[in-house]
Formats: C-alpha cells, sequence, structure tokens
C-alpha cells in the first residue's frame, strides 16, 4: 500500500463489478474490523457478564 496513491483503482471488481479505490477499501477494512470487534464484546459480555470496560 505504501508505493500506491489512496486513488489507484483496484485491478479487480468487487461484486457489483465497480473498481474501487484503495480508499474504499481501508475504510471497508476498517469498517469490517469494528463491526467483528463488537460481536466479540457482546461474546465476552455474554460469558463474563463484565459491561462497560
Amino acid at each position: 500500500m505504501a508505493g500506491h496513491d489512496l486513488d489507484t483503482r483496484a485491478r479487480r471488481p468487487i461484486r457489483d463489478g465497480r473498481h474501487v479505490d484503495l480508499r474504499w477499501i481501508l475504510l471497508h477494512l476498517t469498517e469490517e474490523t469494528a463491526r467483528h470487534n463488537g460481536h466479540l464484546d457482546v461474546l465476552r459480555e455474554l460469558i463474563d457478564g463484565t459491561t462497560g470496560v
């Protein structure tokens, strides 16, 4: 990634046929990581009952 500009387009399209740029890819990865971290927090709270830590 270091050698590419954020406006660099992907070589392969995503499912809907669009060729997204590196900026879109990084934002999507950040969103997915945050979403899955939230799921793990819920599971941990169900297991140990601790909330808000």
